[in-house]
């Protein structure tokens, strides 16, 4: 019942929030307007739905047209932008009420005149693309990424609204974009005394790139053109390849069970056979004793790789992070060999008795094996450390 009335309380609370005098007393008048619009579909004759209509639309006008009118008498060339949504608000809010008039509010018919705003809308559109191509041409003449990222936004805004009245824009955009972006090289360098296959040195840096490249910074994995800069060095230093011997460790144990082994009859003091209680022969189990020796291999061999990950920044030239980066590799095999009665051991025991000893894999092979783990090591710290580079 509580949870009941729990819902009913919130349900409650929802509704006056959104309630129309809420909404009047807010300041949200569209939100009002399009709540009076709904009510006035449904019943056209609804008094206090027309007059809440009425208020809210003549309010809302009143602000933009206010705030418009400061805009302009400020005269601030990056207030084109605003000056456009103020005038588009205008333009669709009377697009809205036109749906539902006339309307009739006590005996009074209302019917708002319709104004053309597309004159001012093209004025503000030109304008706004005017002041975002010179400043943000401006902006790249900064010559920093920050400058370069905001330029490309304006110059965007200057392009949607100048419907191709500069030539050079796409250009300046490309431009913008090509020089905003933080370009991030990632790197093995092999430091240890073995020589590694290049194919190895590729698959390290096989990573999925899923959500590492964001809007402005992009990860590449190789060189590009001799003429590309990057900002951020990403490298990966292979220092340690640790292969261990190649270890057999043996160990025997004996194993005994008893077993049936046919049965003899119990005679008496007589020497003659005795009787159970239905007349039948009482026989008595014999057993044997079954022993056996099982004799265990273990192979085990490891590899090791060791290094350390280290995030440069170009510019200013500075070691940004060093971080360890470590992967093991495990190869172990259990064989067994059985002497005497295998009959002794049980079914699990036969079943390994049965494995045979495989040769140790090469340390090439294992090297691989251990880098699949170490490029998961390389992905983890590379993704750890995305929130350094800008």
């Amino acid at each position: 019942m509580k949870q009941i009335y729990a819902g009913f309380l919130i349900a409650a609370v929802f509704f006056s929030c959104s309630s129309p005098e809420k909404l009047l007393q807010r300041g949200n008048y569209d939100g009002l307007i399009d709540k009076s619009i709904k009510k006035i579909i449904k019943d056209p004759n609804s008094q206090e739905d027309i007059e809440l209509l009425d208020k809210a639309y003549k309010l809302a006008n009143d602000r933009d047209l206010d705030r418009v009118k400061y805009l302009k008498l400020e005269g601030n060339p990056n207030s084109w932008d605003e000056v456009l949504m103020h005038f588009s608000r205008l333009k669709n809010r009377q697009s809205k009420v036109q749906k539902v008039l006339p309307l009739n509010l006590h005996g009074r018919t209302i019917a708002y005149e319709f104004i053309d705003y597309d004159a001012e809308m093209v004025e503000a559109k030109r304008k706004a693309a005017e002041y975002f191509y010179s400043h943000g041409k401006s902006l790249m003449e900064n010559k920093t990424k920050e400058s370069y990222r905001q330029a490309y936004v304006e110059l965007n805004k200057a392009s949607g609204y100048s419907g191709g009245a500069f030539p050079d824009l796409d250009k300046m955009i490309d431009e913008a974009r090509y020089m905003g972006m933080s370009r991030v090289l990632v790197s093995v360098i092999n430091s240890t005394p073995l020589r590694l296959p290049e194919d190895f040195m590729e698959n390290l840096l096989a990573i999925n790139t899923y959500g590492l490249n964001s809007e402005w910074v992009e990860y590449h994995f190789k060189p590009l053109d001799q003429e590309t800069v990057f900002d951020y060095y990403v490298d990966i230093n292979l220092q340690i390849i640790d292969v261990s011997p190649e270890q057999v460790d043996e160990n025997d144990r004996l194993v005994k069970r008893k077993v049936e082994d046919g049965f003899e009859y119990a005679l008496d003091s007589r020497g003659n056979v005795m009787k159970d209680t239905a007349g039948n022969d009482i026989k008595i189990t014999k057993y044997k004793e079954l022993s056996c020796t099982v004799i265990e291999k273990i192979q085990n061999k490891s590899v090791t790789l060791k290094g350390e990950i280290e995030v440069i920044s170009s510019n200013p030239k500075r070691l940004i992070s060093k971080d360890p980066i470590s992967a093991t590799t495990q190869f172990q095999h259990t064989s067994a060999r059985a002497v005497g009665d295998i009959e002794a051991l049980d079914k699990e025991t036969q079943k390994a008795v049965g494995v045979e000893e495989i040769p140790f894999p090469d340390d090439i092979a294992m090297i691989y094996d251990t880098s699949e783990a170490l490029k998961q090591a390389i992905s983890d710290v590379i993704r750890n450390k995305r929130q350094y580079i800008r």
